[in-house]
């Protein structure tokens, strides 16, 4: 069963960009740091980055990348933790540069510059932030394979719908701004300077568009994507992973399987162990099967539980070899 992965990737190498989902503290950022380590030694230059404000792919790589950029873990390997303070502080730069140029302040007014600090504080912000920043390395294509450690389930469905909710605010706006310069292109008015101020306004709203639409282009591609859930054989997580696979096909995300963490080696039943152990391994038995019931072919992969944290390259090593196999 541990060659599915593996497959998977030598049976669509057009797939590139790789996502891990499920619930929280499941493994989807080791998964997705493994899968970028073994992709990276097929030869492949691979991009790993984390789109959960709370990341933690500097404690698995045991080194700081938060807000660096790409930082070079290995050959080919390259992880990225994007620092949402800095990217929002980048925008209300941008806004007041965008301000001084069109209207010639000397200074910023006070009401305009309480708007931009009111905006950074807004809820979404962050998300939106982090979208950006994501629409920005794909559409730079630098690298073979991106892989993206995702939010958990409820925040990813979120942030897979941003592509969606951007497009359609955005066509709304671009059609305001347009139906606005046929009006003002009538009146009598209507200056030169204020066509090509009006003309600068489109020419940014159809560039955000344009961004949008590619990313949100990628993530429903089937022939570009593969997403696979995370899961254990516990019972609540397959209720949740049921409901979560319904939700992700209405925003057309391409399924592309499932992997099983944490599963206790069968072997440890014909050795002398603790009677709650015992028991664990027979009630794993049972949720296994219904796995196998429920996902069928769909299950890509089962990984053990490890005897340790993974954390550092060796144990990333090992994390990959057990969802792809050694050799491969």
């Amino acid at each position: 069963m541990n060659g599915g992965l593996g497959r998977i990737f030598k049976e669509h190498p057009d797939r590139r960009y790789i996502m891990f989902g499920g619930k929280g503290g499941l493994g989807k950022t080791t998964f997705s740091a493994a899968t970028a380590y073994y992709l990276a030694q097929q030869g492949h230059r691979v991009l790993v980055f984390s789109v959960d404000p709370q990341a933690s792919l500097s404690d698995i790589f045991q080194r700081d990348i938060f807000g660096k950029g790409p930082v070079e873990i290995l050959p080919n390997l390259y992880a990225q933790e994007i620092d949402a303070d800095k990217r929002i502080k980048a925008y209300q730069e941008e806004i007041r540069k965008k301000i001084f140029d069109m209207y010639g302040f000397d200074k910023i007014p006070d009401e305009i510059e309480s708007y931009i600090q009111a905006a950074a504080a807004e809820p979404a912000m962050e998300e939106s932030a982090i979208f950006d920043e994501v629409v920005d390395i794909v559409v730079a294509g630098n690298y073979d394979y991106y892989i993206y450690d995702l939010v958990p389930l409820g925040h990813a469905l979120y942030y897979l719908s941003m592509a969606s909710v951007y497009d359609e605010w955005i066509e709304r706006i671009t059609k305001l701004r347009e139906d606005m310069r046929q009006y003002e292109e009538m009146a009598a008015a209507i200056g030169k300077d204020k066509e090509l101020e009006e003309d600068m306004i489109l020419k940014e709203l159809q560039y955000i568009k344009h961004r949008i639409s590619t990313s949100s282009g990628i993530l429903t591609d089937r022939e570009k994507t593969a997403f696979f859930f995370v899961i254990i054989p516990e019972e609540m997580i397959l209720i949740d992973t049921q409901k979560a696979a319904q939700l992700f096909a209405k925003f057309n995300v391409p399924l592309s399987g499932y992997v099983v963490n944490r599963v206790i080696p069968e072997s440890l039943a014909s050795q002398d162990i603790p009677e709650y152990l015992r028991n664990r391994l027979q009630m794993q038995k049972g949720y296994l099967k219904k796995i196998q019931e429920l996902f069928g072919n769909e299950v890509l992969a089962q990984v053990p539980e490890f005897e340790r944290d993974i954390t550092g390259l060796p144990m990333i090593q090992k994390m990959a070899e057990a969802m792809f196999g050694t050799g491969r």
